[in-house]
């Protein structure tokens, strides 16, 4: 998928860009490249695959949820900024909060959003568990994300309990979700959550199959939870 045919397809979608955006999306790919020359970013680096498999792919989650409000967004484990900055990009109202352990790709996150010029985005060096115990962010979020950063099981305690009651927590996946989400309907419940619906869909050119699991927050999160960094992933709730 080139750039002409990204901005093709989202406007098939609804979504139309400026050519600001346009130049934005243009800026993130460069800067990206030229950042996974010093450090490991994304095994994805081809121009194509970038704007398919990566800039798409996260915009993905729009096309079933509205996020043209001035929503606060929380992305759990965002590596290289995916998904919450191709749609802060799209959807500039959004408030962002990006969370990842590991400072280089922090340092990366600030240098691109001073290149991309956009405001109302926060960066945080921390771990996910550590993060969600803080009483400034836990449960204040109207949607937190997470793509392609671990099984549901785990994923449920590192997301639910920065979910605000009411809100959202929006989880991207591949093929084959469905079990998954049955394996962590235990942790799900527990965590405040209740599983709302599974979208289900085929990236375009390629036809690869990815899925968009969306779980409403219900319920407080049990202070419990997240336990100690680490742990989610050692002892999932089951």
């Amino acid at each position: 998928m080139n750039p002409k045919q990204f901005v093709e397809a989202l406007h098939q979608k609804g979504i139309k860009l400026s050519d600001k955006q346009i130049e934005q999306f243009a800026i993130y790919y460069q800067t990206l490249v030229e950042w996974n020359e010093k450090i490991n970013l994304t095994a994805i680096t081809d121009e194509e695959d970038v704007y398919l498999k990566h800039f798409y792919d996260s915009i993905s989650a729009a096309f079933y949820h509205d996020f043209t409000e001035e929503l606060h967004i929380c992305d759990v484990g965002a590596g290289a900024g995916f998904p919450s900055i191709p749609l802060k990009i799209c959807f500039p109202d959004l408030q962002v909060t990006i969370v990842d352990s590991l400072k280089k790709r922090v340092n990366f996150l600030n240098e691109l959003a001073a290149k991309l010029e956009i405001n109302g985005m926060v960066f945080h060096h921390d771990r996910a568990e550590t993060f969600g115990k803080n009483k400034k962010f836990r449960e204040s979020f109207d949607i937190v994300t997470a793509r392609a950063v671990a099984r549901m099981t785990v994923l449920s305690e590192l997301c639910l309990p920065l979910t605000k009651k009411s809100g959202v927590f929006i989880a991207m996946k591949g093929s084959h979700s469905d079990q998954e989400v049955t394996d962590s309907s235990t942790a799900i419940k527990l965590l405040g959550g209740n599983l709302d619906t599974i979208h289900t869909f085929t990236l375009p050119n390629e036809n690869s199959e990815r899925s968009i699991i969306v779980i409403d927050k219900k319920r407080n999160t049990p202070n419990k939870y997240p336990r100690k960094p680490g742990v989610p992933g050692k002892k999932p709730i089951v």
